[in-house]
């Protein structure tokens, strides 16, 4: 079994019990080898409601951004800006079956530094 397949079943395990709601919607990320996404979801809707992603030409523009842990900040404080502008104030973290620490730590505290409470 893959390393991708374990975190595949991790996430599946999550899941289970994670949710969005209106009131509390789901932060989403996903670390590709290049590239980090967060998502702020609600998963009653089905509805993506803010969304960063280090393809985006705001952070293109900046020297050295790949998945790394200064990018992660980077994007933490930008879903946690966006979120902010559409009144999201608490979400449920959805580490999507990564460990909790490196890059996914930084972007966590990143989006508490911005203002969304987990």
């Amino acid at each position: 079994m893959s390393a991708t397949d374990k975190r595949q079943l991790r996430h599946a395990r999550l899941r289970k019990k994670l949710a969005g709601t209106p009131a509390r919607p789901r932060l989403a990320v996903h670390f590709s080898g290049r590239h980090i996404t967060a998502q702020v979801i609600d998963d009653s809707a089905g509805k993506t409601l803010v969304s960063v992603h280090t393809t985006e030409a705001e952070l293109r523009a900046k020297p050295g951004v790949r998945a790394n842990v200064a990018t992660a900040t980077e994007v933490g404080k930008l879903v946690a800006q966006r979120g902010s502008e559409k009144k999201i104030k608490a979400v449920v973290f959805d580490r999507g079956g990564y460990k909790y620490h490196g890059k996914v730590k930084a972007l966590a505290d990143a989006a508490r530094e911005g203002g969304f409470q987990f």
